[in-house]
């Protein structure tokens, strides 16, 4: 069985192999991992950067700008799961290509849409390519970084990555929607894609198989549809009103398909939950789940804040969010050293406090305020974020045997990508409301600061003393 490992594990590295024990390779399997939570990440602020131009060009409302948003993130957070169990079932490094391989070929398919039904479709099949590629980018992370200090400045570096995706995301999005057009967000994929898929093959170092792993397709199934339903609950809410019999089912269904999930799970011989028993586990997954809640459904709403209530386009509109983003890319650097100076568990309570305090100074914020009068509020709420996510991740990861952290991380991003979800389709149906824009605006940054202060508390008084 050892030796069929060992040949299986030489096959598999092709050329990269001889580097497998190098500092270069090491690095560059570090790039080709930024490569793919960056991309992921990159589709988060230049779709939001093009929601309105897409409006303009394929018809509908909010809530059809809100299924191009969600149906990405939906299938992100349900798929992950069975795509960190399937890298450690069969080996994160096949996998995690895969993933670059899907995600390019979905970004094509994004980019010829000729209506909206087919973008939400490709941003479906974007969502399940992103999905694959997150966990097991962590999980070839994990396996290449074994030492605890060096794993965690690797994180920090990958998440650094994905933070500079966000910051470009409005500038190049705006910059090609005003020159080309908006299908040209989706073409810039293309030589990502290609970039990482060779990096990967060359240089990153196939994980152990554990062919134990299961793979639940029924349970998938009943999570993607339970996030679905729930997604689209809240999303028609703000449209049909909350007491509307579709709403209603919707809510209904969403919860019956939850318990199934969760009944699924639980029978599981390795079931995935098992490993919120882990009180710092728990602890960091529901962090990412509110602050995720809380960011992306702000910048959801600050994009149409931009372009509909202050007339911005596409181009001004990117440059408005590059502060913001732009103060994420230092702080992820910043972040490791500070948690190792004060603690992992205390840098998180920092960054959740920070983001909040961003979100209650903008309470005061109106159709007409200028902008940088709300500058400085948007840039603490990315820093506090680009403060937490680095220690958030690495607690996470090493809370775990190493022999799941394929499924670590992909619970990790479920719940997040989850809360994605819910911030999206929850401020959306806040804003939707004829005329209510403003008001409803204001409600999302008390929800916004109101979650995230949850998370800081929950962390800081729940953490192990050494967390």
């Amino acid at each position: 069985m050892r030796a069929s490992t060992i040949k299986y594990e030489t096959f598999d590295h092709g050329a990269g192999v001889a580097h497998a024990g190098s500092r270069l390779a090491t690095s560059l399997t570090l790039a080709a991992m930024s490569l793919g939570y960056g991309v992921v990440q990159l589709d988060v602020t230049i779709v939001n950067t093009a929601l309105d131009a897409m409006g303009r060009t394929l018809g509908g409302g909010v809530a059809e700008l809100q299924w191009v948003v969600s149906a990405y993130t939906i299938a992100f957070a349900a798929f992950i799961l069975t795509a960190g169990a399937l890298g450690d079932r069969i080996g994160a490094k096949r996998v995690f290509m895969a993933g670059f391989a899907i995600f390019t070929a979905a970004s094509l398919a994004c980019a010829l849409s000729p209506d909206a039904t087919v973008l939400i479709a490709a941003r479906l099949v974007q969502g399940l390519a992103a999905a694959i590629l997150v966990p097991n980018s962590l999980a070839l992370l994990n396996h290449a970084y074994p030492d605890d200090r060096a794993r965690g400045r690797a994180v920090a570096v990958w998440a650094a990555g994905a933070s500079l995706a966000l910051t470009a995301g409005p500038f190049v999005g705006g910059a090609l929607i005003t020159l080309v057009g908006w299908r040209a967000i989706f073409l810039v994929n293309l030589p990502i894609g290609l970039a990482g898929l060779w990096l990967s093959w060359r240089y990153a170092s196939e994980t152990t198989r554990a062919r134990s792993r299961e793979i639940d397709l029924p349970g998938q199934l009943a999570a993607i549809g339970a996030l679905g339903a729930l997604a689209g609950a809240i999303i028609e809410g703000g449209a049909l009103g909350w007491d509307h019999p579709v709403v209603v089912a919707a809510f209904v269904g969403a919860a019956g398909l939850a318990a199934l999930f969760i009944w699924r799970e639980s029978r599981a011989a390795q079931p995935p939950l098992s490993l919120f028993g882990h009180r710092l586990f728990a602890l960091t997954s529901l962090v990412g789940l509110l602050v995720n809640i809380a960011i992306y459904g702000l910048i959801f709403v600050l994009s149409l804040y931009f372009q509909r209530i202050n007339g911005l386009s596409a181009w001004w509109t990117g440059l408005a969010f590059v502060p913001m983003m732009a103060a994420v890319l230092p702080v992820n650097l910043l972040a490791p050293r500070l948690a190792e100076r004060i603690g992992p568990c205390p840098t998180i309570v920092v960054g959740a406090s920070v983001s909040a305090v961003g979100c209650l100074g903008l309470l005061w914020i109106e159709a007409d305020t200028s902008y940088w009068a709300i500058c400085a509020q948007m840039i603490a709420i990315s820093g506090g974020l680009g403060l937490l996510v680095p220690p958030l991740t690495s607690t996470l990861l090493g809370s775990v045997d190493k022999a799941r952290s394929g499924i670590a991380a992909g619970v990790l991003n479920a719940t997040r990508q989850t809360g994605s979800v819910l911030g999206v389709a929850l401020f959306g149906s806040l804003v939707a409301a004829e005329g209510a824009f403003m008001a409803g605006l204001h409600l999302a940054l008390v929800v916004s600061a109101s979650v995230l202060l949850l998370a800081a508390v929950a962390i800081g008084l729940g953490a192990p003393a050494r967390g």
